[in-house]
């Protein structure tokens, strides 16, 4: 099954060291970058993924809607912030959603619509370790799976249905 990663743009790259210092050069580098990194691994992981921008600082005639690379980038529309479009997506979609964002607003209403959320941060992360991974022809799953141990796990320590599709999400990054 594949998922949709929705990702608020401005907020994944202000919260990057890398992208926030091209960012603070020109801001159209920064969104530039982004799209970039996001291309290479849409390579690597075939996930549908959209990039939402506020419209209020988008490049002069801009389309609202764009596709670059096979990444969908779409800028809010004068008057409504990003948050707003992430949401509305978020709603559409919902259990086939995994949102890209720090903004404990998003978070929790993206949450209620049973979309999964990870965080800016953490999920830069995984795009660097895929990169490095993909290059390194490291086979990713032989990481992931059964450990022999004799400690017994009962239902006491088991996730919540809701974390363990959040988990099962990020997972497939």
């Amino acid at each position: 099954m594949s998922i949709h990663i929705i990702i608020d743009g401005y907020n994944l790259i202000r919260q990057s060291k890398q992208l926030s210092a091209l960012d603070l050069q020109d801001i159209q580098l920064g969104r530039e970058a982004l799209v970039d990194m996001l291309a290479a691994y849409k390579k690597i992981k075939a996930h549908r993924i959209t990039v939402v921008f506020d419209g209020t600082r988008s490049p002069l005639l801009s389309l609202q809607r764009d596709r670059y690379k096979g990444i969908t980038i779409v800028y809010s529309h004068y008057g409504e912030s990003a948050d707003t479009v992430i949401k509305q997506m978020a709603r559409r979609e919902a259990e086939k959603t995994l949102v890209v964002s720090s903004d404990l607003d998003i978070v929790r209403s993206v949450e209620t619509q049973g979309a999964a959320t990870i965080s800016a941060v953490e999920f830069e992360n995984k795009l660097t370790l895929s990169h490095y991974a993909d290059g390194m022809r490291i086979d990713r799953d032989a990481y992931i799976g059964w450990k022999p141990t004799t400690k017994k796990k009962g239902p006491s320590r088991r996730m919540s249905k809701k974390q363990r599709k959040t988990k099962a999400k990020i997972r497939k990054l």
